[in-house]
């Protein structure tokens, strides 16, 4: 799992949002993005104005649109600044709530640590719920979460491994609403940061050193070990967030993991972060609502059996429901 620290000073350009661009080609077969008030930002678009931050290469302005003729279908660059503008204040926003309830709440995870320590120390039960309210205060004036399928996750005391697709930066936040007390993994440097360093720590977050194959053998051997003593895991079999939309191919780990211990693999289906949030614009909050979709458990004892349900249902419901 990740968990990026966003500075303020680096919000990207964002063009996913209602009433933005299009694409469409010339007589020269040149890709050319022009304003829409009815169409979203064409992937290439998107693409294009990230990866080189440069608005002026990319953007034709169009003073009307093609097909259509009416004043109405165009817009000037004033009016697309003013759009970005708006998208840039919504991610200070979002970070500055989400700052605000950290600070608020780091407070009672520190009081009650000792104690989590003594009385439950692999479950950790009382930090996840300070969590799980400080992800619930930071989304809810941004989008609306719905669930589906709470009927299929095991109860608190049951030990698991859960797996999900990897979209977003959104999907820790909302994962992290269900109020379960799956450990997530999460790179060693994140650690290091003020407020939220300190309560992964007492979360019980797992650390990892991506390129490192003694620190994954650590992860994989720790994860055991807390699911041993009752504890459940998270895992983003993907690796990382997907840059199009696309499911990406699952890593065998939190299967082999399952597999050994005999516990259950939980999938989760995430639909709805990227478009709120893409991968790789991570200082804008677009509009939206987020489904969080529970699959019902796996159980097998070979982890290339759980590996290709695992993904399948996730990917089948993908392309149901997207």
């Amino acid at each position: 799992m990740d968990l990026y620290i966003i500075s303020f000073s680096s919000f990207i350009l964002a063009a996913a949002q209602k009433n933005f661009l299009h694409i469409s080609r010339a007589h020269d077969h040149e890709p050319r993005c022009y304003f829409s008030p009815n169409e979203g930002l064409n992937r290439y678009c998107i693409s294009k104005l990230y990866n080189l931050n440069k608005l002026s290469r990319y953007v034709v302005a169009k003073s009307e649109l093609a097909g259509a003729g009416t004043p109405d279908a165009s817009y000037s660059l004033s009016g697309f600044h003013e759009v970005k503008l708006s998208l840039k204040v919504r991610g200070v926003c979002f970070y500055a709530v989400t700052a605000m309830a950290a600070i608020s709440l780091i407070g009672f995870m520190i009081v009650a640590h000792p104690f989590v320590l003594l009385f439950d120390r692999y479950r950790r039960k009382a930090q996840h719920f300070v969590a799980k309210l400080w992800a619930a205060a930071t989304v809810a004036p941004f989008f609306k979460i719905e669930y589906e399928g709470l009927e299929n996750l095991p109860s608190h005391d049951a030990p698991a491994v859960y797996v999900s697709n990897h979209q977003s930066f959104l999907d820790i936040y909302t994962l992290l609403t269900l109020g379960r007390s799956f450990k997530f993994i999460s790179k060693t440097a994140i650690f290091l940061f003020p407020i939220i360093g300190w309560a992964m720590s007492m979360m019980g977050t797992i650390p990892l050193k991506r390129m490192d194959s003694r620190s994954q053998l650590e992860c994989l051997k720790r994860c055991m070990d807390l699911i041993g003593n009752g504890a459940s895991v998270f895992f983003f079999p993907e690796g990382t967030r997907s840059k199009d939309g696309k499911l990406g191919d699952f890593k065998k780990g939190a299967f082999s993991v399952a597999a050994k211990t005999r516990v259950p693999i939980v999938p989760i289906t995430l639909i709805g972060t990227g478009g709120i949030m893409p991968a790789g614009m991570e200082g804008v909050v677009n509009s939206g609502s987020v489904k969080v979709i529970i699959h019902k458990p796996i159980k097998e004892n070979d982890p290339e059996i759980l590996r290709q349900i695992a993904r399948n249902t996730i990917l089948d419901t993908l392309k149901l429901r997207c």
